[in-house]
């Protein structure tokens, strides 16, 4: 007999001040398990992100982006973060099917949280293929791909895909040109309308923002590009950030000279800077595109109180 793995649970206190009962591993949290490392903000200067469950099926990224906080997480792994290491798919199905056996709160399962989902899609058995059929087999809980690739062609293939999240990380077009090592961003946002018009749930990154020069009119041009393309389900801004780790395993540094404030989630732009960034987005959404369904992703509570968000009922890129 099979014993059957133990999902383990703990009481969280949420954003909203109500405590909970939530999963925060399934056995020993090798593949499902709960980002907690963001306390609850006291403080202005504290983030704020909600504890999400992470679907940790591989890790690593074929991009190595100037500032990816991968460079950190992986600093003691000889050559620094590797391409992709995906794990068998036999045990995260083990672990995949047990959460979803026993778990009835409805959650979002973050498949990009340590890698690229779409990093194995050239593979004979695809991660997209293989996660997204197991997904579908139940209504409750959905698997949220995160990427900044374009290939997206395994994806239209499958049939149906209720239960899957699919979200771009983008930035202006110079911004990404400069220190992104993944596909362009119009290639990025044509893959986007694709899988958008193939009837999934698209969600946008726009992070990190970087205060260049003109800023103001290349982020705008971002947003009048994502809507003549598409109008995703949520938007979520974030702005550029350097942990400790990240900055010192960084190689190409020049980014590091936009952070001038500190957090409890490393150096940020100052705030005035960032506030400016953020109002100017969300005015123009809701201007120009009628669009309101944006959250912020690891910002101070001081920026969500400038904006006059209530960051106690965010709805973020990872919930």
């Amino acid at each position: 007999m099979v014993r059957k793995l133990k999902v383990d649970y703990s009481e969280y206190q949420s954003l909203d001040g109500l405590t909970r009962t939530l999963v925060s591993k399934v056995s020993n949290g090798s593949i499902i398990t709960r980002f907690d490392k963001t306390p609850i903000p006291r403080r202005e200067t504290d983030v704020v992100c909600p504890h999400f469950l992470e679907l940790k099926w591989a890790y690593g990224c074929p991009f190595d982006c100037a500032w990816c906080y991968l460079q950190g997480t992986f600093r003691f792994t000889p050559g620094g973060i590797p391409p992709s290491v995906v794990k068998p798919y036999d045990k995260t199905q083990r672990h995949v099917e047990r959460f979803l056996e026993e778990v009835e709160e409805p959650e979002v399962l973050n498949a990009g949280e340590i890698g690229d989902s779409l990093m194995n899609e050239h593979a004979e058995v695809p991660f997209s293929t293989f996660i997204i059929p197991l997904f579908e087999k139940q209504a409750r809980h959905k698997v949220l791909f995160v990427t900044k690739s374009h290939r997206v062609e395994n994806l239209l293939e499958i049939e149906p895909h209720t239960q899957t999240i699919i979200s771009f990380s983008l930035n202006a077009i110079p911004v990404a040109e400069r220190w992104e090592r993944a596909p362009g961003v119009l290639k990025r946002i044509e893959a986007a309308r694709k899988v958008s018009d193939a009837g999934y749930e698209v969600r946008l990154r726009i992070d990190p923002m970087v205060p260049i020069p003109n800023w103001e009119e290349h982020y705008l041009h971002l947003l009048e590009i994502i809507f003549e393309n598409l109008t995703p389900e949520r938007i979520t801004l974030g702005s550029l950030r350097g942990l400790p780790s990240t900055i010192g395993q960084s190689i190409d540094k020049s980014w590091v000279r936009y952070l001038k404030e500190p957090s409890n989630w490393g150096k940020k732009i100052d705030f005035g800077t960032r506030y400016a960034m953020y109002s100017t987005l969300i005015q123009e959404l809701r201007t120009t595109y009628d669009f309101d369904e944006v959250g912020l992703c690891k910002e101070t509570t001081q920026v969500w109180d400038a904006l006059e968000m209530d960051y106690r009922r965010i709805r973020c890129n990872c919930v």
